[in-house]
This record gives structure tokens, sequence and C-alpha cells, in this order.
């Protein structure tokens, strides 16, 4: 393995090379390997990272996947190879260079705003629980990805992957198709190879679905496996922190050093009869041998189109020839798959109660020249102040719809809640358990649909909302591409199932080698 010097680090890009695949393609695991032997350092790693978002994001693609670098990330990464040689690693994330999606609170030299232009007028009062742990592991924070502007839920016609600071992101596979929300940035920049992982979050299929357009793996994990303080919040029954990254041996690292109970997080005083130190213990390549796969059908999937069943046929076909027992189909009410009315109604009403307070603790600049939002109210009328930029593109009816509804105590809330969450706790537990399913398999959504920011997203829907609303566990996997677009499968499974699957995750992507890196085409495959 050739040994790479920070002025080749910043020039060289080409992913084919061995020094490129080194930088950009590699696992975890590999570059660890390389730093210990001396043929690659933090600091060159972190160099070839920056090269690679200062060539693709403004640049090139202009994929406009990272909103902010941070300015002492290199210095970080230097600290920590003078770390090794003096101690040794910290833990398997030493030196790695990792992305945060903008709604997750860091105390350094990077701005954390949901992609808002609003927030840049204070800053957090505390970092982050998972980036704390992050840094603690010795991992390198390259600075904050872009998002769908407050996590999506802002506007009934938004397009996926806009905010005002950040831009459009643009899907890495097919530029003019969308990469889907909200953590876009942070599965366009694993993709794109800009950093060997990424954090995004998931209240529902914020992980899940910009990882299947991506073609990337997403664990959204069990809510209060990891920790939810610091992070600019929609819901506390169905938010949720976890990884992206290239292959689920790398997201399983990821998640093994966010994950644990936290005391500013009451969610996860549960997790701590179920979180496992390491997660990189589950990845056993002969998982699916004699595993239950159900393969949940509905009438909704079929709208994804013949390429996505096709994709999902060949992946249980694969299951079976890997020795899983399939069922198939395994059928749930139609209504308690998709987004309803009841979710919405939770999700409005822990909003407004949690942004509030979140907006109040932020501590406020004094030089800014317009004062931060402190409650929801003052949000919205600053976006009418800045309409220009905020609203060009779509309104904010999501944020007025909140605005509009009554506390947590509100009957109407309750009523809600007891529909969306048990509802769908109750229908995965029973036929998880009567027909003795290890997990249950499905389509993630439909392939990217054309970015159109007059018109907003063509969102055909998704596998999402069931383990959403439930509060459960679910791993994204590449299940074949279309027409040059990535298509992906949703491993979804009981609470704390994490292990389960991330096995059988892990299993399939080893049997099939679905992903493949992106080739940043202006038009599908096929259109010419």
């Amino acid at each position: 393995m050739p040994v790479l010097s920070p002025e080749e680090a910043m020039t060289t890009n080409d992913p084919t090379s061995s020094i490129g695949a080194i930088a950009y393609e590699a696992t975890i695991a590999e570059l660890q390997a390389a730093m210990e032997s001396g043929a690659i350092s933090a600091e060159v790693l972190t160099m070839a990272c920056l090269a690679r978002i200062e060539a693709l994001n403004r640049a090139g693609p202009c994929l406009n996947a990272v909103i902010e670098v941070s300015p002492s990330a290199l210095e970080t990464a230097i600290a920590l190879d003078t770390e090794r040689d003096a101690r040794g690693p910290r833990s398997p994330l030493h030196g790695i260079p990792i992305l945060l999606k903008d709604n997750i609170d860091t105390l350094d030299d990077t701005a954390t705003t949901a992609g808002s232009l609003a927030l840049l007028g204070s800053r957090p009062a505390a970092e982050a629980t998972v980036a704390a742990r992050l840094r603690a592991a010795g991992a390198v924070i390259l600075g904050k990805a872009n998002m769908s502007e407050w996590a999506n839920f802002r506007s009934t016609s938004s397009s996926s992957g806009w905010s005002a600071r950040g831009g459009q992101a643009r899907n890495p596979h097919v530029l003019a198709r969308s990469p889907c929300g909200s953590s876009s940035g942070s599965a366009i920049a694993v993709a794109a190879s800009m950093c060997v992982a990424a954090i995004g979050t998931e209240t529902d299929g914020s992980i899940s679905c910009p990882s299947a357009l991506c073609g990337v793996v997403g664990i959204k994990p069990t809510v209060g496996l990891t920790s939810r303080a610091g992070v600019i919040p929609i819901s506390f029954t169905q938010d949720t922190v976890g990884p992206h990254a290239r292959c689920v041996a790398d997201a399983a690292t990821v998640l093994g050093i966010i994950a644990g109970p936290d005391p500013r997080d009451p969610a996860t005083a549960a997790a701590a009869g179920h979180v496992r130190p390491d997660y990189r213990t589950c990845l056993q390549a002969d998982a699916l041998r004699g595993a239950r796969i159900g393969v949940l059908r509905s009438d909704r999937f079929a709208g994804f189109g013949r390429h996505v069943e096709r994709a999902l046929a060949a992946a249980v076909t694969a299951m079976a020839e890997a020795g899983a027992h399939i069922v198939d189909p395994v059928k749930l009410p139609e209504e308690l798959l998709a987004f309803s009315e009841a979710e919405l109604t939770v999700l409005l009403y822990e909003f407004k109660a949690t942004l509030n307070r979140y907006l109040a603790e932020r501590i406020p600049d004094p030089h800014a020249a317009t004062p931060a939002p402190r409650s929801l109210a003052e949000l919205i009328a600053f976006n009418e102040q800045h309409a220009e930029r905020e609203l060009f593109f779509f309104g904010q009816e999501l944020l007025l719809q909140a605005a509009a509804v009554g506390d947590l105590d509100d009957p109407a809330y309750q009523q809600a809640l007891a529909s969306s969450r048990d509802e769908a706790r109750k229908a995965l537990d029973t036929v998880l358990y009567e027909q003795q399913l290890d997990a249950l398999i499905a389509p993630a959504t439909g392939l990217a649909w054309p970015i159109d920011l007059i018109g907003g997203d063509r969102y055909l829907g998704g596998s999402s909302s069931l383990p959403a609303r439930a509060g459960y566990p679910m791993v994204t996997v590449p299940a074949g591409m279309a027409f040059g677009l990535p298509v992906g499968i949703n491993f979804i499974g009981g609470a704390w199932s994490e292990p389960m699957l991330i096995r059988l995750a892990y299993a399939f992507e080893q049997a099939t080698r679905f992903r493949q890196p992106p080739a940043y085409r202006e038009r599908i495959v096929g259109d010419d």
C-alpha cells in the first residue's frame, strides 16, 4: 500500500486509483489498518476528504451535500495522529472523518441551524450527546451536512434536500433526481465519499429514504437507543439518530459508538438492558441461514414500479439461496403502512412543544444583525420577514399548523398518540410473534424522482411509516439499480432488534454486493 502524503491527498481525487480507493472507498477497518501500518494518517485522510468536498460540493457536479466545513478539522486530525503514536487509538473511529447533519448541536467552529437562516443568530447551549461521543471516540468531525430545512417539517410541498443555507442537494447517481430527505446531505456525502460515515436523524423515513435513493446503508435505531439530546427536535416519540455508511460493517461500527443511555434524554433509560458496546460482533455472513424473513406486501408498494418489484424479487431469491425461510406474503392493515392523520397530529403537537423548549434554550448572538427566534411563533415571523430567501420556493404550512395546536394534555393529542404509536406497535409485535419472524423486508421507496423546486416532491411513499410510528428499528441496504438509480430495501424488526437486523442486513449485503459508487450522470441511463 503506497504512502499518501498530505500534498497528494489535496490533489488526488480519482476513486479508481489505488490511493483514491484507500481514501474514498475503503471501509473503517481498512482505514484503521492503513493508519496502524503508517500507510496513511488521520491528517492525510482528512485532507483527502476535504479535497473531495472541494471538488464535488460546490464545483464539479455541485452536490450541495455539505453546508459547512469545520476549520479545525485538520488540526483535530493532526492531534489525533500524535495521540495514536503515543498511546494508540481510542476506538475504531480514531481519526475517521465524519459529517453531522445540520440539526445536531456542536460547540465548535460550525453553526447548527437545521438548514435555516433563522438560527444563524444564536448558538446551542450544549453539544449534542452523539457529537460528544464521536469526539470522545476520536472521530474527526468534518462539519455539517445539508438537509431538508427543519427536517422536512416546514411545508407540505417542499423539495427534499433543499435548505436556505445549503441550497438544493443533488442525487450523486443522477444529478437531476432527488436525494430524498431529510438527511439528504448525510447520505449524499457518504455515497460520494466526502466522508467515511455520516450521522442522520429520522422521524419518518429521513434516514431510510436518502439511504435508499443514494445507494448507501442507513440504520434507523429503536427510539431511545441513541440520545436525541442536542438534536433539533420534531417528535420525542419518533425522533432517532443513526448512521449512514457505505457498508453495514461501517454503520454498525458507528452505531456502537453513539448508542447508549444518556441522562439528558429520558427515553434512553430503557436502552441500558439492550445496547451493545460493539455491534461489529453482529457481522455474520451466514446469518440468513435458517432465518425467517417475512416479505411485507402492500398495494401501496405497487406504485413504486416494476423495476423496484424486480429488485425486491431478486433480493428475496438471494435470501432464499442463502438459506433463509421466506414467508411471503405478510399482510398488515393498509392504513398502518402510510403516513396518517393521527401521525401528523402527534408530530404537530410534539414539534410545537419541543421546538419551543429547544429555541428558548439557545444562546443569542449579541452581534447578530437579526435576533434569532426564541419560539415557533417567532420562527414563523422570521420566515415571513425573510420570505425572499426562506419562502421563495415553498411555504411553511406545517409550521403554521403546529402553531395552531394546543398543549400536550389536549385529548386530541392523546387520542392520536394511542392510534398512531400503540396500534403500530401492536401490529408489528403481533405479526413478528405469530409468524415467528426474525424480520420483515419491504422496498424502501420507489426510484428517485426529478427535482422540482416549484412543484415539490413527487414522493410515492415508502415502508418507513409503520416502524416510525412504533419507534422500532430499521436497516436500509442497497438492493440493485434501475436506470442508473439505486433501489433499497428495509429490514424491519421489533423493539431493540438491532443486533438481528444488522446480522441479516450484513449477510444480505455480503451475498449480493449490490451497492455501486455514484456515476454523477446528468440523466438516467437510457434517456438519450
